[in-house]
């Protein structure tokens, strides 16, 4: 609790927006956006309960201009409008703080800035202390011995020496600092090329920005020049950026107390938004409907959590370091008699397959915690337990599949610790993938965020323990007392997360068995797959790499010919310059700075009016596949396997899909020659093959299923060529009449329904007109009208339940269904839409690979599953196996799922993964009803 003349200035501001981007659009019942409220709410209510202030006030910068503008016209001239969905939220926002009673400000021309500068050097000369709780880094300037900021985002304080470490110069020359740099947000002039570092160098040499101009001839290089050639700009700069703490105000420190809070119109507003948990607050014995949750504001709710418990509960934990015999004896006695075994791993790198093991920690019972240390090695470290004693103590429980174990994203875990000569089996629950299953959107699933969500406490950080940038320690560097707290925490924090979203999840059976059906059987078999790894031959990349190099200088070559003059390539500027100045090219698109684009897919419109388009478009292409791939790749070989290992992603993509990182599988082009050729370079071992298995049209034969539509149906039970028998549909042709063209054309339609494409969409891909485009739409829909008919429905249901499924249960909430933005509602239609496709898609061969890795466990075990992209397994093993044998699994592939048309799954074998890819064999199988 701040001393009694203590005043909080809140940048309501800042604040603002940073709520608003922070989370993900929320609605209430009638449609309001609700996200900022509610964002702003949470920090607002933390900040009450924590400080419990007898002086505050909430500051907003006015409406219109402000003195600023009066010196400088195009002061913030390159801001965006203000969102939409923020705008109807403003009086919202103004009425929750003066129902919880706090002082407000909105000075008419005068920015939030200056207000609080004014009031916080008021309070310093009445002898009080100043707290700035704000994310602007602009109010540094105002630190001094009574005046220091609060960021509630990052739970830290900024006085005088943490301004210096986190700017690299002190409050007093923070004014200089952002004058060097310009803002761009506010349009303010700055030093071209000048950023953070360099700033604060010149200012930590120089002593001061007076100075640094004085001797501005001293500075060498491009950065001297641009400086010198910008000498002009920086006394308005200064200006601009200097807070103005000499304000007329209409209210003194000692006149900004908060009031008694006005219940009965909190409780009308919390009702209005649908924030039931916030009622309950406000009076405990209320009825509230618990079972709504806040974070979708009354609207799109998911099933319910459990209500956070009160932060002041990990006071009281108690978290153990476990350094001798005994103590460890008494963890595993408890661990034998526990009914769940929460465990987590502490490392020296955030690579699962090269990281060495630190230590472990355990909890069994929320509130207690333990963390047994094996590998501290910093100077001084106390005697820890070997990983050899602890693992014969371990190993028993670790790998009893009778006793379920619980993690926080634990396939990390398992990849580590099988590493290190235990192979865990029983792992039944983990909080990532529950709070993911429960409701992909409502918030990012790493533990901190979980915790800060579901349990409302603020987590230990790793920065906080290990320290930050160059100088951040390795979790083996780490003080005992210190790394023991945070790693213990975790897995108390884990255990409890797990608790409160397990009954969740329970409400919802189709969600729970989605959970225990796919998502967590799903855990050991992509930890397998990422000790699996997949081969790659260097030498073909380096080849490949070599010749993509050559290709590109000529390209180099051949746009400086079609440009007339030699240019950066890589300098937007300059191919504007090129472009616009020179050749004249129509300016077809603009960046949000105004200037003429030169991004992808303006060059693409362009390429018919110039060549020079076409071959920076080439160029682009070939530059990114060396930089991502062919140079890349090499770098990504584990040096103690010689594979590459791609970590797999279960709890990204909202729609249920696996991503992959390090490298990303699911990018690498397959469609290009050199994308091909990559795909050249993963390989298998000597003495063994790749074998592919690909669905084939999985979306389009989803739609089918779904929709019901006659016409689509037939066609896939018929065995037809989908896309030639659409282009007969949709052009009145018989089947062996139609063109190339028109199947195209047919292509385009199928999979453009399946993203939602417009008409316009369509022109632009087919290179058509508008109108002839939207003719192929209108004929396509009276070719298949259920499918229609399923858009509209889906759409309807959306709107109606907040959400839409996959076949399987996954719900994809969509709390923008009844935004008034139209784009951003027209954007969730077509989502809603899309997602039980792609979403029934993705379980579908998540399914199948679980079902594949328990059946090639107990009869193949030399079989291994090495890559997942998108609709496609690879295996690798010999090759007389992995031929008899790569029937069975297409055909266990098609039986995945029971559909109203047939399943469809190719598959070819061969020595890489392009080779395979390519084969030509395929087993159809189905339809059930």
């Amino acid at each position: 609790m701040p001393d009694r003349n203590t005043l909080i200035l809140i940048d309501g501001s800042s604040w603002l927006y940073r709520a608003f981007h922070a989370l993900p659009p929320l609605n209430a019942a009638d449609g309001q956006a609700t996200g900022a409220v509610f964002g702003m709410g949470n920090m607002l209510r933390k900040l009450l309960r924590e400080y419990q202030p007898r002086h505050i006030a909430v500051i907003f910068d006015p409406r219109g201009k402000t003195t600023r503008h009066a010196r400088y016209a195009d002061y913030k001239a390159n801001r965006p409008p203000v969102p939409e969905d923020l705008e109807s939220q403003f009086p919202l926002i103004k009425e929750l703080i003066a129902g919880l009673g706090l002082p407000m400000l909105q000075i008419e021309g005068v920015e939030a800035d200056d207000v609080i500068g004014t009031l916080a050097r008021q309070a310093a000369a009445k002898g009080w202390q100043a707290l700035v709780v704000t994310g602007d880094k602009d109010m540094a300037q105002l630190v001094d011995e009574q005046v220091q900021l609060l960021d509630t985002m990052k739970d830290r304080t900024l006085g005088r020496e943490a301004v210096i470490e986190k700017f690299g110069v002190p409050p007093e020359r923070i004014v200089e600092y952002l004058a060097l740099m310009g803002d761009s947000s506010d349009n303010i002039p700055g030093i071209p090329k000048v950023g953070p570092k360099t700033a604060a160098k010149w200012l930590q040499q120089y002593g001061s920005l007076d100075e640094l101009v004085a001797r501005a001839d001293e500075v060498s290089g491009k950065i001297g020049e641009s400086l010198r050639a910008h000498l002009d700009v920086l006394p308005l700069s200064r200006e601009l950026a200097t807070i103005d703490c000499e304000i007329s105000l209409p209210l003194k420190p000692e006149e900004l107390t908060p009031q008694p809070a006005n219940t009965e119109g909190l409780r009308a507003l919390y009702q209005r938004l649908g924030f039931h948990r916030w009622l309950a607050d406000l009076d405990p014995d209320a009825k509230a409907d618990t079972q709504a949750d806040d974070s979708q504001g009354g609207q799109a709710k998911p099933p319910a959590s459990a209500s956070f418990p009160s932060a002041a509960s990990f006071e009281d934990a108690q978290y153990h370091c476990v350094l001798d015999e005994a103590t460890l004896d008494d963890l595993v006695r408890k661990l034998e008699a526990a009914p769940l075994i929460c465990v987590d791993t502490e490392t020296d790198a955030l690579d699962s397959m090269q990281a060495g093991l630190v230590g472990l920690s355990f909890a069994v019972e929320a509130g207690e915690a333990w963390y047994i240390p094996v590998a501290h090695d910093y100077l001084g470290a106390p005697k820890q337990l070997s990983w050899q004693q602890v693992r014969a103590k371990l190993k028993p429980l670790l790998e009893d599949p009778e006793r379920p174990k619980l993690g926080q994203h634990i396939k990390y875990d398992l990849n580590v610790l099988k590493r290190h000569g235990v192979d865990v089996a029983g792992v039944r629950y983990d909080t990532m993938l529950e709070s993911y299953v429960l409701n992909s959107t409502a918030t990012r699933h790493d533990m901190d965020s979980l915790s800060e969500k579901y349990l409302g406490h603020s987590t230990i950080k790793f920065e906080d323990v290990a320290g930050k940038g160059k100088k951040q320690l390795s979790f083996n560097q780490i003080d005992l007392e210190r790394a023991a707290q945070y790693a213990a925490e975790d897995a108390d924090v884990t255990l409890r997360l797990h608790q409160a979203l397990l009954p969740s999840l329970q409400q919802v059976p189709s969600l729970a068995k989605l959970l225990d059906e796919i998502e967590m059987p799903l855990v050991p078999v992509l930890a397998q797959m990422e000790q699996n790894g997949v081969r790659l031959d260097k030498a073909q990349l380096a080849k490949i790499s070599q010749e993509i190099a050559e290709r590109m200088a000529e390209l180099e070559q051949q746009v400086t010919q079609a440009a007339g003059t030699p240019f950066n390539l890589n300098s937007p500027a300059q191919l504007q310059e090129i472009l616009y100045d020179k050749l004249k090219l129509p300016i077809l698109g603009k960046t949000p700075k105004g200037q003429p684009s030169t991004a992808e897919n303006v060059l693409e419109q362009l390429a018919g009016e110039h060549p020079l388009p076409k071959l920076l478009l080439e160029y682009r292409g070939l530059a990114k596949l060396r930089s991502t791939y062919t140079e890349k790749l090499p770098d990504m070989i584990n040096p103690h396997t010689g594979r590459v290992h791609t970590s797999y992603h279960q709890a990204v993509a909202v729609t249920g899909r696996l991503s992959s990182s390090e490298p990303n599988l699911q990018n690498i082009p397959v469609r290009t020659d050199e994308g091909r050729r990559i795909r050249q370079a993963f390989t298998a071992d000597k003495g063994n093959v790749l074998l592919s298995v690909d669905y084939s049209q999985i979306e389009l034969r989803l739609m089918a299923h779904l929709s019901g539509d006659a016409g689509l149906v037939r066609a896939f039970k018929e065995g037809k060529d989908i896309h030639r028998a659409t282009a007969a549909e949709v052009f009145g042709l018989p089947l062996d009449e139609v063109t190339g063209e028109q199947r195209r054309a047919a292509k385009a339609i199928n999979f453009g329904l399946i993203y939602g494409m417009s008409a316009f969409g369509l022109a632009r891909q087919l290179d058509i007109e508008r109108g002839e485009a939207g003719d192929y739409m209108k004929k396509f829909f009276e070719r298949y009208p259920g499918v229609k008919e399923f858009m509209e429905r889906t759409k309807q249901q959306a709107r109606e339940q907040g959400y839409v499924e996959t076949l399987f249960g996954r719900r994809l909430y969509l709390p923008d269904i009844h935004s008034r933005n139209a784009a951003v509602r027209q954007y969730a239609e077509r989502t809603a839409i899309n997602a039980p496709l792609q979403g029934s898609a993705a379980d579908l061969i998540k399914k199948a690979m679980v079902e594949l890795q328990a059946w090639l466990s107990a009869e193949y075990a030399g079989i291994r599953m090495t890559m997942q992209v998108h609709d496609e397994l690879v295996f690798e093993g010999p090759e007389t196996i992995l031929a008899s044998i790569a029937r069975p699994i297409a055909e266990r592939m098609c039986k995945a799922a029971r559909l109203s048309v047939p399943l469809q799954a190719d598959y070819g074998l061969g020595p890489n993964w392009d080779a395979a890819h390519e084969g030509t064999d395929h087993v159809r199988l189905g339809p059930w009803s």
